[in-house]
């Protein structure tokens, strides 16, 4: 696990999944956290929802040093959502935003070897393992059948993700942790601990729906 940065104020966002979220964290402190459960909406709820925790937390949004912003995997138009509004805000407030794996942000608060699923549909997962913290693979988009033979190999002690279930009866020793969405305050001790690169989309594949002409939703 990470210590969330100190000397530094971040605002941290989560757009990716089956939520709405963000959180205020200063010098390692959480100040404020809202986290909205919805599938869709995400656009209409964000910027009051970054309004709320800001009031909560009791500062203007220039004091922020900093935004963090999951960039997926997830949903193709809610990580677009999240990423178009760290950017708008990083410009306004000339601060750094900071991409943050989805994967990797279900798995920062768990210790020890710990393997982050999401359900992609179509008999996939995405899918990423750590241990203490760190990442041990890259993020990925595998059938069921190959997630299983990694779970079986890693020999996670804790599965988290909406994919964990999945994959449950593979190693039946693991805790299950079936959450479907992020918590905005790892996701700024995420954002805290890494250099300011600007944050960029992570897909593992081609999202579902297409263009008129057949043409792909990702440039």
């Amino acid at each position: 696990m990470l210590d969330i940065g100190a000397a530094m104020i971040v605002l941290a966002l989560d757009t990716c999944l089956f939520a709405c979220s963000a959180a205020v964290v200063r010098d390692g402190e959480l100040l404020a956290r809202r986290i909205d459960p919805m599938a869709r909406g995400h656009q209409e709820r964000l910027a009051p929802l970054v309004q709320e925790v800001m009031s909560q937390a009791g500062l203007a949004f220039e004091a922020l040093d900093r935004i963090g912003v999951t960039v997926g995997p997830g949903s193709f138009t809610g990580l677009r959502v999240g990423l178009a509004f760290a950017k708008g805000l990083s410009a306004a407030l000339s601060i750094p935003a900071v991409g943050v794996g989805s994967l990797e942000a279900l798995a920062q608060p768990f210790p020890g070897r710990v393997l982050a699923a999401l359900d992609a549909k179509r008999g996939q997962v995405y899918l990423q393992a750590f241990e203490d913290g760190t990442a041990v693979s890259a993020p990925d988009a595998l059938p069921l059948e190959t997630a299983a033979a990694r779970v079986a190999e890693f020999a996670p002690q804790v599965m988290v993700g909406t994919g964990a279930p999945l994959l449950a009866e593979v190693r039946p020793a693991a805790r299950i942790e079936p959450l479907d969405h992020t918590d905005p305050a790892a996701v700024a001790a995420l954002a805290a601990a890494r250099a300011p690169v600007p944050p960029r989309p992570l897909y593992l594949r081609a999202p579902d729906a297409k263009l008129p002409g057949g043409r792909s939703l990702v440039p």
